[in-house]
């Protein structure tokens, strides 16, 4: 099989070297399968490009173009990678990288975001997913590849960008100014938001994460002796490390398949399954997640979702369910070339869907409204009886509306829904 890729390769090399001597060995074409008619049309292009275009290109500049466009009309994902571009996924994949924080895909020609990533010049500067870039200083991203976009967007830390944006609902273009930083993500946060009720937080899934999830589940059952409740925060997270992703579902179920991948290739066909050892097994849980989740956090999510571990709220997921293999080149370069699907362990594909919540809660902006029946209650009243079974007498709340701390509701609408449901679950399931 390899002899006769390689043989292919090399005839068509051969004729583009000789541009006019396509014809050459037409019989060989014909017999290997190679389509001599497109071919033809390739080499004569390549050929007048050469002779007539305005600037003298050269062969290796052409044959490059021609890589990056044929892989960038496969998927939104496949691409060439040179030197530079591989350095920066292997560097990604491990936490630390430069630039302003942004996972991005491309969308008519746009720049498409994916989600920002916490803690980064962009998230702080308000860039949202679904935010479409279209201009990056007084650069058009028109006629610009992926590649060659997040070249710009990253650069020396400290710099400055302008982001000028289209986001849906504002009329206008929205110009914000970044400032370039040396991205050091953490993919793991916890706090105790009650006591009893833990949150930990994934921001991307790198290799370390699975290792740091393990670290931060351990501390909040330390300061809490037993959880009655885990909310796992997904939203906004744009996926990353296969595998990490495999092991973080693996923390919350005994056994079972997690996610299977199908693709042409027998190697393609994988199939990843937990194991016994389980950090939290019985602990009610709740998944959230929304459009700037993708990939691996969806391949979470389906799995816990499909085993019936954990109840899955926010809004449909990015439905980015598709798997990239990056092989390395002999230029030390690399091919990111999409060569599978994932499929939930229920079957059901990623692909373009996404996974959709079992309760659906929409992003919103709470204000608390105050009344008289909240400012005085009877025990404010002079003279008031006095409660006889003993306890504490409950009086107005007299302290203003500018001065009282935001709730969590005021915050983080869906994480306060999360938090009410996990209550909920605790009293109804809470031994007679």
């Amino acid at each position: 099989m390899f002899m006769k890729i390689q043989n292919k390769f090399c005839l068509l090399l051969y004729c583009i070297l000789g541009f006019n001597n396509l014809l050459c060995m037409p019989s060989y074409a014909t017999n290997t399968g190679l389509p001599l008619n497109e071919i033809r049309t390739f080499v004569d292009i390549l050929d007048r490009i050469k002779k007539a275009y305005v600037e003298e290109v050269d062969d290796k500049t052409l044959l490059e173009n021609a890589i990056k466009g044929m892989l960038s009309e496969l998927d939104p994902h496949s691409a060439y990678l040179d030197i530079k571009a591989y350095d920066d996924l292997q560097i990604n994949t491990t936490g630390e990288f430069g630039g302003l924080g942004i996972e991005v895909g491309m969308e008519d020609g746009f720049i498409k975001v994916i989600a920002p990533i916490d803690d980064t010049p962009a998230q702080k500067a308000g860039v949202k997913p679904g935010d479409l870039i279209i201009k990056l200083d007084d650069q058009q991203v028109k006629g610009l590849t992926l590649e060659e976009a997040v070249n710009i967007m990253r650069g020396k830390a400290g710099t400055e960008i302008m982001l000028t944006i289209i986001r849906s609902g504002s009329p206008e273009p929205i110009q914000l100014t970044l400032k370039r930083d040396v991205i050091q993500v953490k993919s793991v946060k916890s706090e105790l938001l009650e006591p009893s009720y833990g949150y930990v937080r994934l921001t991307q899934f790198q290799v370390h994460t699975p290792k740091e999830l393990s670290s931060q589940i351990k501390k909040m059952l330390k300061k809490s002796q037993s959880l009655k409740g885990l909310i796992l925060d997904l939203r906004n997270n744009p996926g990353g490390v296969l595998q990490a992703a495999v092991e973080v579902s693996d923390a919350f179920l005994n056994n079972g398949l997690v996610v299977y991948t199908q693709g042409r290739l027998p190697n393609s066909e994988l199939h990843f399954n937990a194991n016994p050892n389980t950090l939290l097994s019985d602990v009610p849980m709740i998944v959230l997640i929304n459009g700037g989740s993708a990939s691996a956090s969806e391949i979470v999510a389906g799995a816990l979702q499909d085993h019936g571990r954990a109840i899955i709220m926010g809004t449909p997921s990015f439905g980015k369910g598709s798997v990239q293999t990056v092989l390395p080149l002999h230029d030390k370069g690399a091919l990111k070339l999409t060569t599978a699907r994932y499929f939930t362990p229920n079957g059901r594909s990623i692909q373009a869907q996404g996974i959709v919540p079992d309760i659906l809660v929409e992003t919103a902006q709470i204000t608390k409204v105050g009344s008289l029946s909240d400012r005085f209650r009877e025990a404010d009243l002079v003279g008031h009886l006095s409660n006889q079974n003993g306890g504490r007498e409950r009086k107005g709340d007299i302290v203003s509306k500018t001065q009282a701390k935001a709730t969590l509701a005021e915050q983080d609408y869906q994480l306060y829904q999360a938090l009410s449901l996990l209550k909920g679950l605790s009293i109804v399931n809470k031994p007679s």
